[in-house]
């Protein structure tokens, strides 16, 4: 290695460069300021927002994912094993970008190609993460691939889910902590039957986290030191949080790195769960309870610590049926919305916002509907939301709009 002298002309230089981004780093710094201001923007109440929805794109067939990119496109899983791709320029691409087809087990309603989720450093490599049941038991499986090498695909992890064909889960998510997030569902068919919500020796009804980015022993993987069963005998130490039925969408908020769970009921009520990083490996309950009513008394261990849902509904009221679980709102185009978390019904296609009050608890509203048969929330590289509508194969652009509420002097003219 050589040396070089510094000589007083090259100090000179080298300071005033200093100087200089030293200069750049505080009108950065106070642009981030000014930018973060913006996110403190006084949250509108609740009852003053509602939600507008504009068909994008049609044509998809059972679309059940959705995912953006940083380079503006949304990639949409469809039932069967093939993933499309959308930009607002361009519109819905006529090809798909990966075809899993050949893999994967689409036999009953719930069984298929059920998550995608890009690797942070998508851009850089072209991988993506996806969940899905595959040929040919049905298996639950996490895997990475190439979007456009196939045959590359890579499996992490797997879950035997022969039985029944329901109860799949299938979300996947990386957190802010780096680490990848996987729901797998109960078992399937009803009541619990292999009473693995409460079982720490399975990965059904579940959410794990795992280490995608090293490989451990002969696992693909390894488990992040802070998971709360690594030393808990019996225990899968992949397990994130416990007691769920049918996770069948979850999403992480960017802002905290807090898992907001939608767990599908079975005839009683519909959940919302909000877990944040310090509550890992907490218990929500399944089969003990379902919501916060008691389900099956056997299931109840004495002493046991249940965390309660954050937004719970009832099954069948307004022809209610299966919660699909969103996400937190984190875009400008509303700022008065942002941090609230927007989910919907399948059946019902209410707009349910929920958000964490200042003082604790949560406030939640009913903010209108969604277009047909809800299945999946997505936002783009901007923080803005779409979703997926199933059998009609349709791609929505949602806006939150802020409807003022009319002043006194308009009500008492009407």
């Amino acid at each position: 290695m050589s040396r070089r002298r510094f000589r007083p002309a090259t100090m000179l230089a080298g300071l005033l460069v200093l100087a200089l981004s030293a200069l750049l780093l505080t009108s950065v710094s106070l642009a981030g300021t000014a930018a973060a201001g913006t996110s403190h923007t006084r949250a509108a109440p609740l009852a003053e927002l509602t939600v507008v929805s504009e068909q994008v794109a049609s044509g998809l067939r059972r679309p059940i994912a959705i995912a953006g990119l940083p380079d503006g496109r949304m990639l949409i899983a469809e039932k069967g094993g093939t993933v499309r791709s959308y930009h607002p320029d361009t519109g819905l691409a006529a090809d798909p970008v990966l075809d899993l087809s050949a893999r994967i087990d689409p036999s009953d309603n719930e069984r298929g190609l059920l998550g995608i989720t890009p690797a942070p450093n998508f851009a850089r490599t072209g991988i993506l993460y996806v969940a899905y049941t595959s040929l040919p038991a049905g298996a639950l499986t996490l895997a990475r691939v190439p979007l456009n090498a196939p045959d590359r695909l890579q499996v992490l992890l797997t879950q035997e889910h022969a039985e029944y064909g329901n109860h799949n889960g299938g979300q996947v998510a990386f957190g802010r902590d780096g680490y990848l997030y996987w729901s797998l569902g109960d078992g399937g068919h009803a009541n619990d039957p292999f009473k693995a919500g409460q079982d720490l020796g399975t990965l059904l009804g579940k959410i794990v986290r795992i280490d995608v980015n090293r490989a451990c022993g002969a696992k693909p993987y390894c488990v992040p030191f802070d998971n709360p069963f690594v030393r808990t005998a019996g225990a899968r130490p992949e397990i994130w949080v416990y007691g769920l039925r049918n996770p069948w969408r979850f999403s992480i908020d960017p802002a905290d790195n807090s898992l907001w769970i939608g767990d599908v009921g079975q005839g009683l009520v519909e959940e919302v769960n909000h877990i944040r990083p310090s509550q890992r490996g907490a218990n929500l309950g399944w089969s003990c309870r379902e919501g916060t009513p008691v389900f099956d008394p056997q299931q109840c261990r004495p002493g046991g610590r249940y965390t309660d849902p954050v937004f719970e509904y009832e099954h069948y009221l307004t022809e209610n049926c299966s919660v699909t679980g969103g996400v937190v709102y984190r875009g400008s185009r509303t700022p008065e919305a942002r941090g609230t978390y927007i989910a919907s019904d399948y059946c019902s296609t209410l707009a349910f916002a929920v958000r964490p009050k200042p003082g604790g608890g949560y406030e939640s509203a009913t903010i209108g509907k969604f277009p047909t048969q809800p299945t999946a929330f997505g936002t783009d590289v901007h923080g803005e939301l779409y979703v997926l509508s199933d059998l009609p194969g349709w791609l929505n652009k949602v806006r939150i709009e802020r409807v003022p509420p009319a002043s006194p002097s308009a009500v008492a003219n009407r």
